[in-house]
């Protein structure tokens, strides 16, 4: 079995999990750095191979390994981490195609898990409650790591056609949240002040990360192919999200986005990209029951996710603090509209406009 993507938390935490059980003979871990010596000890017996998938070089590992499995971990989210968007690019999409060109020629190969995302439906006010595996996106996704999920996709669907004896899991994962991993959306949350779009109060579902080992690591020893969306159920709104973990926000104008999100990466703070940015302002739901219908199992909800966020993050003011605070202000702006003179109230026969 192959893990690529190993250094990286998920990787790591994946590949450890897989080397724990005795059932499987062997497991490689390959990525284009070492793992940190503390996510070396934890790997246990997996096997280092420093290659990158980008290059045909890939080919020959997997062939003299003999590998009969690839669980393809290495699809990067943000271009901080990968050194920029033309290498995270690169990484994502032509790193996978080479990837699959190599398990095509390979005799030995059986079965290819793919981590994909609910980011390639995309995001829009046309987007249905619920997306399902069937669903076409309202808006295509045009740039970043959406886009570049689309295509992988699409590459990972052509090797399905091109070798139908392999079995084949596409696992499209909602956002993780957990006591430990680190997101956009996370560092998103734990900014002091966060900041919303004005107007919009998106729903957004959560996928807890052992949740996500656990998905990966049951569609890796045992056999349920197809494409499945993964997540907890339920949702939340943006505003119940930032509440939980006691932040207070602020509303930004929709023009004014996309520069207050290009300040924030510029500061290191959060990297968002355009697409995200777009979540942030309609958010995405998907359906999880052929996840479930499959697997006899369900993850834990998008709140019980999000509550384990909760402990580990440092509150700067409760969330019942920011509630009382929102509803004073509501009270005070009311009372305001009904004051007689006030240049805030409104003439009973003029239409409050919203």
């Amino acid at each position: 079995m192959l893990v690529t993507g190993v250094s990286r938390y998920l990787g790591t935490r994946l590949a450890a999990t897989l080397a724990a059980d005795p059932s499987i003979e062997r497991v490689i871990g390959v990525d284009t750095v070492p793992p940190r010596p503390e996510a070396a000890v934890q790997l246990g017996r997996t096997e280092f191979v420093r290659a990158d998938i980008r290059n045909p070089l890939i080919a020959k590992v997997i062939a003299q390994a003999e590998v009969d499995m690839v669980v393809h971990m290495n699809v990067i989210a943000t271009p901080l981490g990968a050194g920029g968007r033309t290498a995270m690019k690169e990484i994502n999409v032509i790193g996978t195609m080479q990837l699959l060109a190599a398990c095509q020629k390979a005799p030995s190969m059986r079965k290819l898990v793919v981590k994909s995302t609910t980011a390639v439906y995309g995001s829009s006010p046309r987007d249905p409650a619920l997306f399902t595996e069937d669903s076409e996106p309202k808006s295509l996704p045009k740039s970043g790591y959406a886009k570049d999920a689309v295509e992988v996709e699409g590459y990972v669907r052509g090797f399905g056609r091109r070798r139908p004896d392999v079995t084949l899991s596409l696992l499209r994962f909602t956002n993780f949240i957990g006591p430990v991993i680190e997101t956009p959306l996370t560092r998103y949350l734990s900014l002091p002040v966060v900041p919303t779009v004005l107007g919009f109060d998106p729903r957004i579902q959560l996928c807890h990360e052992d949740d996500g080992i656990e998905v990966l690591r049951r569609c890796s020893v045992e056999e349920h192919p197809g494409i499945f969306n993964v997540g907890g159920e339920g949702v939340l709104l943006l505003s119940q999200a930032v509440r939980r973990v006691g932040r207070l926000s602020f509303s930004v104008p929709s023009p004014l986005v996309s520069i207050v999100g290009r300040g924030f990466r510029r500061a290191g703070l959060v990297d968002f990209s355009p697409e995200q940015m777009r979540f942030l302002e309609h958010g995405r739901v998907a359906d999880t029951a052929r996840l479930r219908a499959e697997l006899g199992w369900a993850p834990r909800s998008t709140a019980d996710a999000m509550q384990s966020f909760v402990e580990r993050s440092p509150r700067i003011l409760h969330p019942e603090t920011v509630l009382a605070a929102e509803e004073r202000l509501l009270r005070v702006l009311a009372r305001r509209r009904t004051v007689p003179g006030s240049s805030a109230s409104t003439s009973a026969k003029e239409p409050v406009r919203a």
